[in-house]
């Protein structure tokens, strides 16, 4: 297993920036085989889960449409910690971030889909107009 804690949420004003942090703890094994596939998700009061970017085991980004441009995921070698840079930060981008993690492949848009495995506690993003 796998615990998740995410840091980094505030409040800014549009055209803003925030970054995103996510870490992972456990043991060496459990880590490396339970965030193959990681993700950040977000969810604004009264509106569904967003899958807003995820990386799959080899690191390939993918990025929900309303971010592309405006958001990067990355993460450090052994997926340790998980990144989210939000820049250019919009209203409709306000809402509470979640990393999720899970041991299964995922890669692309299903990633974005996925009911993930383990999730952190998240961390709240307001941005004011």
């Amino acid at each position: 297993q796998v615990q998740l804690v995410e840091s980094g949420g505030g409040s800014v004003q549009a055209g803003g920036s925030l970054r995103l942090s996510c870490g992972a703890s456990g043991s060496t094994y459990a880590r490396r085989t339970n965030t193959r596939t990681m993700a950040w998700f977000r969810q604004a009061p009264g509106e569904e889960r967003e899958g807003v970017a995820a990386l799959d085991s080899e690191n390939r980004p993918t990025y929900a449409n309303s971010v592309l441009g405006r958001f990067t995921i990355s993460a450090d070698n052994a997926k340790n910690t998980l990144y989210l840079q939000m820049d250019n930060l919009k209203p409709e981008d306000t809402g509470m971030y979640f990393c999720a993690a899970d041991p299964r492949i995922w890669s692309g848009l299903p990633s974005l889909t996925k009911v993930y495995t383990y999730w952190g506690q998240g961390t709240q993003v307001t941005v004011s107009s």
